[in-house]
């Protein structure tokens, strides 16, 4: 079982602007800028919101959420100790099944 998960999408500082100049600016309903453009509808009005508050810095990071040191790293060592108890498990199972066909 791979319980991988997707890695955030990134967006320009222009897509994000031109996308809420279009859900302020064209009347129509932001569910349906928010499918056009492929993003979440409630991901619009964050978008808003934070260019509302910060005006022109809006948007200047591209990196997302800031990381710990190290975080990363331990993240794949928890990820990799889960699939490695699940194939232990399964081969415990394994020689079990194997040796009572033995007897």
């Amino acid at each position: 079982m791979n319980s991988k998960r997707k890695p955030y999408k990134m967006y320009s500082r222009e897509f994000k602007i031109e996308a809420v100049r279009l859900m302020e600016e064209s009347g129509r309903p932001p569910a349906e800028i928010a499918m056009e453009q492929g993003i979440r509808r409630n991901q619009l009005y964050k978008w808003k919101e934070q260019l509302t508050r910060q005006g022109e810095s809006a948007f200047a990071s591209q990196r997302g959420r800031p990381k710990k040191e190290g975080q990363n790293e331990l993240t794949t060592l928890k990820q990799e100790n889960v699939r490695l108890k699940e194939e232990l498990e399964i081969l415990k199972k394994a020689a079990a099944y194997f040796a009572r066909e033995l007897e």
